[in-house]
């Protein structure tokens, strides 16, 4: 009869309210959970089959759950430099497990470094990436799946050293010193550079002025005085381009490969190096140009800048706006560490939920496939920040007073068809 129908209908009425309720609490309960996504409970009828009678069945309602996924939380400032938040679509790749054979998705970016190294966030999900070789590039990966993925570890870069490879020189020599009575003794400077193990090593630049106006002869020599080369530079006496290098003659190798390239005022050679040699570049400035080496009334006022560092200690890290772990050492080296990769699928609201903030795929979300940070449909990855939970409490808590009074009316619906069926059990009597 339609009286039991209307209480079975009360009863999917308790039923989908409690669920949402749950949904509810559980909102409210991971508010300020880093990473977390909201989840709702949709309703939709259920129609027993009418025969277009006087008597109407009552179908009564049935619920299923839905987590809001591709609604993105508020990124925010991190704690420390290894907190990650994706500004956009995607996901980090984690794993549950030190082998990282069981992968999972989340947007959850609270990492630090383990005991061990591994980057890990507070639900004990390690961060997967591709490690970055020494000449800065992660080699051939495969962006179509995630087995190429491994633990994101940072103490195998424990310390750091930077060959030199470029010397800049700059300043001045005093133009009053050449022509008639020129010194005997050259004006010198001498340059430090480091070797691929970041051993310190020395040359010199000497300048010798000569009896000719406004020319002088440039040689590199080594720590013990032996000679790479030299060069004759003649410098411009008018206008415009007085003070600035005229022309470069008279190139002269004597050792380490020393090459002098007139056009461009630079100079290759193998400077020493433990176990070999270390090639270099030192630029004095093209003919004409006054980004180099100048002569004008003075003193000798020279000046080098130069790449390279001694070995150092890993003390900071830097995430960079395309997934780029950034390792600082205290020589103030940088170099690239890990390529984070960011994942995406069609459908993020297809995921699957599982413990931790996380996510797996499933025939609903599509596969997930491999993206560098801010390219594509991936988000950029923003360094010491987190994204927090997409969790509205004034909408929660409105939410939970209706959910909380349909539930009352369906107990009311439950609790007078009980009694409409009481008043038809007295009539038998």
């Amino acid at each position: 009869m339609s009286v039991q129908s209307a209480m079975r209908a009360g009863v999917s009425g308790l039923a989908a309210q409690s669920s949402r309720m749950g949904a509810i609490s559980d909102n409210i309960a991971n508010s300020q959970t880093v990473g977390y996504k909201r989840s709702t409970v949709n309703f939709s009828s259920m129609v027993i089959g009418q025969n277009g009678g006087s008597s109407y069945q009552a179908g009564g309602v049935s619920s299923s759950s839905r987590t809001e996924v591709s609604k993105l939380g508020l990124v925010q400032a991190g704690s420390a430099a290894t907190d990650m938040a994706i500004s956009g679509d995607g996901f980090f790749v984690v794993s549950k497990d030190v082998a990282g054979t069981s992968k999972a998705l989340t947007r959850a970016g609270s990492f630090r470094p383990d005991e061990q190294g591994n980057l890990k966030n507070v639900a004990g999900y390690y961060l997967m990436g591709w490690p970055i070789g020494p000449d800065g590039s992660v080699g051939n990966v495969d962006y179509e799946s995630l087995n190429g993925l491994q633990r994101v570890n940072t103490a195998a870069a424990g310390m750091s050293a930077v060959a030199t490879t470029e010397i800049k020189f700059t300043g001045n020599v005093p133009s009053a010193q050449t022509g008639a009575g020129a010194p005997a003794d050259p004006f010198r400077s001498s340059v430090e550079y480091y070797d691929a193990l970041g051993n310190a090593q020395r040359l010199f630049i000497e300048w010798q002025p000569t009896t000719t106006e406004n020319n002088w002869t440039m040689r590199v020599t080594d720590a013990t005085g032996a000679e790479y080369g030299s060069v004759d530079v003649e410098f411009s006496a008018t206008n415009p381009g007085a003070g600035a290098p005229l022309n470069y003659s008279n190139v002269v190798s004597t050792s380490g490969g020393f090459a002098f390239d007139t056009a461009t005022g630079q100079v290759t050679l193998n400077g020493t190096a433990s176990g070999g040699a270390q090639p270099m570049t030192i630029k004095f400035g093209a003919p004409g140009e006054f980004d180099g080496v100048t002569q004008f009334a003075g003193e000798y006022a020279p000046k080098t800048v130069k790449n390279g560092s001694s070995a150092g200690v890993l003390q900071s890290f830097e995430i960079t706006e395309d997934g780029k772990l950034i390792g600082i050492f205290s020589n103030n080296a940088r170099r690239a560490l890990w390529q984070i990769p960011v994942a995406t699928v069609v459908n993020p609201d297809g995921l699957s939920r599982a413990d931790g903030n996380t996510f797996n795929v499933s025939a609903s979300s599509g596969d997930a496939r491999l993206n560098d940070a801010g390219k594509g449909s991936a988000g950029a990855i923003a360094g010491g920040a987190l994204e927090g939970s997409n969790v509205d409490i004034a909408e929660e808590l409105t939410d939970m007073i209706v959910t909380q009074r349909a539930y009352s009316v369906n107990a009311k619906v439950v609790q007078t068809s009980d009694e409409m069926l009481e008043e038809t059990t007295r009539l038998k009597r």
